[in-house]
């Protein structure tokens, strides 16, 4: 029996089998440097889908600052460390200046799941609007306003204080060719939820949302729906939760928080994955008044939140990102990448929409264009196909056939020459047919 299918072996016998491995023929990796992972044989592949990594696996700087506070201290935040204040100032000098009180925590479950439990606490209420496809954490809390796993497999449907908005899909949504209806479409329905939960004498609590939709199928929102739609659940009494765990940290290039390419003050926003550079951490951001509502008597305590450690490679994070530009990176190459899949698009037929910003991108591929099939197993065959080609990509949306990129912010163009080239011949070696 081969290494590989030994420990795959003993992998099915330890570890649930509700932890999926991605590819059809799984890859053993042992090692990562900047936009490369490589596995037990020295094989090199190139990722585009770990925006966890987001300054590059294993950046130096980052492996220094963890080392170098792991050597000195690392406890919880009931003793005063200068670590945990001076980060949570800078977190919070990128912010709108309201936003300044952090609760610092692990993951961006933990964070989005503190979130709701400020929200419902601050209102009085559990009554939440969340957008379909959504997808916020791994929590029962969570997996409650997560219709990407509701109305997944082994989901049981929204419990009957969640209300799902249609996903603003401007590809395939309602009202696509005509855009002052389209948005306003969206925004009614929003506003026609608001009406709905106080006409039964309900108070709203929240409306918790990604500013372009991970898991949904990197959707990008439409211009003005989240600046009316949190106008709307402002004057309603709720507060808006922005998830920044995915797209935050200047991945789109264009903005560092993807709440600012719409133009509004989120009462919360959660930050991950990025944050951490693949180390847990993560923190719940919100305004003083709301923070010190939350604070009646019952202690926020969280065991490794904010920890010297963990704040030490936060600055890390944050100092590389500065010094090395990443953020005029993800808008000059994310932008050449875009480009690129838009060739493709005019040349495949089941590629139907290219979408997303900076270094968050999405391909959905379909398989006939004027009914909109989602073409799921090409989508599955083109990224294991890609797989052989050592590059490393994932699919997504509600029916999985939505490539998604999202690499490190170290993702430069001739990586990125790589994958269309690649892209290319696996699109005509899958004799996908030409326009």
């Amino acid at each position: 029996m081969s290494e590989l299918k030994k420990i795959i072996k003993k992998r099915g016998k330890y570890i649930s089998p509700s932890f999926s491995l991605a590819y059809d023929n799984p890859i053993h990796i042992v090692k990562g440097r900047g936009q490369y992972l490589y596995d037990y044989k020295g094989n090199k592949y190139l990722d585009a889908v770990n925006n966890i990594s987001h300054v590059g696996h294993c950046h130096p700087k980052v492996v220094e600052a963890a080392n170098k506070q792991n050597k000195l201290l690392n406890t919880n935040t009931r003793y005063l460390h200068e670590s945990i204040i001076n980060y949570a100032q800078n977190i919070s000098a990128m912010l709108p200046e309201n936003l300044e009180v952090c609760f610092f925590t692990n993951s961006g479950s933990e964070s989005n799941d503190l979130a709701l439990r400020i929200a419902r606490q601050y209102s009085g209420s559990f009554e939440s609007i969340v957008i379909e496809g959504a997808y916020h954490g791994h929590t029962q809390a969570l997996i409650d306003v997560s219709p990407y796993k509701f109305n997944g497999k082994g989901g049981t449907g929204a419990e009957d204080f969640v209300h799902v908005v249609p996903m603003p899909d401007k590809f395939k949504g309602e009202h696509i060719n005509e855009n002052l209806k389209f948005e306003k479409y969206y925004i009614d329905k929003v506003k026609h939820i608001i009406a709905d939960i106080e006409n039964r004498g309900k108070q709203l609590a929240l409306f918790i949302i990604e500013p372009i939709l991970g898991c949904g199928g990197q959707v990008t929102l439409p211009n003005i729906f989240l600046k009316e739609s949190f106008r709307a659940v402002k004057k309603a009494g709720g507060l808006c939760i922005v998830d920044e765990v995915q797209i935050g940290f200047g991945r789109l290039g264009s903005h560092f928080w993807g709440f600012e390419m719409s133009n509004v003050e989120p009462d919360i926003i959660t930050l991950g994955k990025s944050i951490g550079n693949g180390h847990p951490l993560s923190v719940t951001i919100t305004r003083k008044d709301i923070a010190d509502f939350f604070n009646n008597g019952m202690e926020y305590f969280n065991s490794f939140g904010g920890n010297p450690v963990s704040c030490a490679v936060g600055q890390a994070v944050l100092d590389v990102i500065k010094d090395e530009d990443l953020q005029s990176n993800a808008l000059e190459v994310g932008s050449y990448l875009f480009q690129g899949l838009l060739n493709l698009k005019n040349k495949y037929e089941i590629i139907g929409d290219v979408r997303g910003r900076g270094l968050f991108l999405g391909v959905e591929l379909i398989k006939e264009s004027n009914q909109m099939i989602p073409a799921s197993e090409e989508s599955r065959a083109a990224i294991n196909l890609m797989r052989d080609r050592n590059i490393l990509l994932s699919t997504d949306g509600p029916d999985n056939n939505v490539v998604k990129i999202k690499p490190p912010l170290v993702f430069n163009r001739k990586n990125a020459d790589y994958l269309l080239d690649s892209f290319d011949n696996v699109l005509s070696e899958m004799t996908i047919k030409v326009k």
